[in-house]
């Protein structure tokens, strides 16, 4: 095939937009939370305010059963077929259908759960409405967009439900006893942001809901299972730490010194990770091995002069960003650096490059295999009388590089499919 240096620079010009479309949605998710978040605080007061906490951590486990990892698997099949809109809207059906018999699901087990445990009794109702939010934004088919390389349609359109929500909080938001307003308000910017999505698959896009057999629906769910698997086994070494250690005597300053450093490190791998979900269609589609490298070539030396930097004055960082008194925060923020490190090469060659290379599963894989080992680092760990706050941030730098290094073995062991894209050129 003749090298088209055009079509390829336009291709290139697209996940440029793309990835510049998911940056301002990472962007609006914090300028909004900073405007909204003191102002709930503020208005609720503690005890309303840790109700919604609750609520939010709730449902952070609903969301990952309803997504059911449909964001990579969907995207991936989407990227595939583009071309063929009644296949795009086969996917499109079939998804939708999953994550409605999930949602089922869901509120099953939340009813069941908010009779049998009397601390969730009385706030019902409040959970409810959270997860009827949670349904309706899962049914966004972003995935859909990504796979199209078609962001900029879904980005106006959140970034309107959040700019909404904001306005509506302060405006409606006068006291404690309003709690229920926030679920309420996100169900109703959901939706509408819902039907003007939809409106817009139909009429500009030509997609829609058509018939599909109860085969493609399962497929399509089976499909999903291991990316599902690799999602839950993340929650173990990204969202277990923080647990264990409110569990532990040592008190609960050490859960948020803790806690404190894993927000930073958090926003650092948010910052990173436009780049991996924008060039994982882009890799599906066009095989740019090459791009791959250039990006980790242009990236890798500002990153690692970053957390040098950061490494060097961790302590005073930690007390301008967050008070005095939290540089005590500085020897985990340290030891977990090295995640930040790795984290744009083990985006980027998980499943943008893998899934090019048609070993998506191995990226599923790898996050279970590091997942398994930092179960066990953890139980060795607790029986040598080693766990605390700083080795457990350790820890999570341990797991991270070592999925970063199964999937370079990986990559290595079948590095001759790497030559399809220069053959095809």
């Amino acid at each position: 095939m003749k090298f088209n240096r055009n079509a390829l620079s336009s291709k290139k010009g697209v996940l440029l937009k793309n990835t510049i479309m998911l940056y301002i949605m990472q962007f609006s998710t914090y300028l909004l939370s900073f405007i909204v978040v003191p102002y709930e605080t503020r208005v609720l007061g503690v005890t309303y305010y840790g109700k919604l906490g609750v609520a939010t951590a709730i449902m952070v486990y609903f969301q990952l059963v309803i997504d059911f990892g449909f964001i990579l698997s969907a995207t991936e099949e989407v990227s595939r077929h583009r071309d063929n809109r009644t296949r795009v809207s086969k996917i499109l059906t079939a998804v939708t259908v999953n994550k409605l018999f999930l949602t089922a699901g869901s509120i099953i087990v939340l009813a069941i759960l908010c009779r049998v445990l009397p601390a969730w009794k009385e706030d019902t109702t409040f959970y409810m409405l959270f997860l009827i939010a949670t349904a309706v934004n899962s049914l966004m088919p972003d995935y859909l967009y990504r796979g199209l390389e078609q962001m900029e349609a879904i980005t106006v359109r959140t970034v309107a439900i959040k700019a909404f929500f904001t306005v509506m909080i302060v405006v409606l938001l006068k006291k404690p006893e309003q709690y229920c307003l926030i679920p309420i308000l996100n169900i109703i910017g959901y939706t509408v942001a819902l039907l003007c999505v939809y409106w817009h698959l139909y009429r500009r896009l030509h997609i829609t809901f058509i018939k599909c057999t109860p085969k493609e629906i399962w497929s399509s769910f089976r499909r999903s299972s291991t990316f599902f698997y690799s999602r839950i086994a993340t929650s173990i070494y990204t969202a277990s730490n923080t647990v264990i250690l409110s569990l532990l005597p040592s008190g609960s300053g050490t859960v948020g010194y803790y806690t404190l450093a894993d927000k930073l490190i958090t926003t650092a791998k948010s910052g990173l990770s436009p780049v991996s979900d924008s060039m994982y269609p882009y890799m599906t589609k066009n095989k740019d091995f090459k791009l791959v490298w250039k990006i980790l070539k242009i990236f890798m030396p500002i990153i690692v002069g970053g957390c040098a930097v950061v490494c060097i004055f961790a302590r005073p960082l930690c007390e301008l960003v967050f008070g005095a008194g939290y540089g005590d925060a500085a020897p985990v923020l340290r030891v977990m650096l090295p995640v930040v490190i790795v984290i744009l090469p083990s985006y980027i060659l998980g499943f943008p490059t893998l899934s090019a290379m048609g070993l998506s599963k191995y990226a599923n894989y790898s996050v279970v295999f590091g997942s398994a080992l930092h179960v066990v680092n953890l139980l060795v760990l607790y029986f040598t009388g080693h766990m605390n706050m700083v080795t457990l941030g350790a820890l999570v730098s341990v797991t991270e590089i070592v999925i970063l290094l199964f999937r370079i073995a990986v990559i290595w062991r079948h590095r001759d499919r790497l030559h399809t894209d220069k053959e095809a050129q």
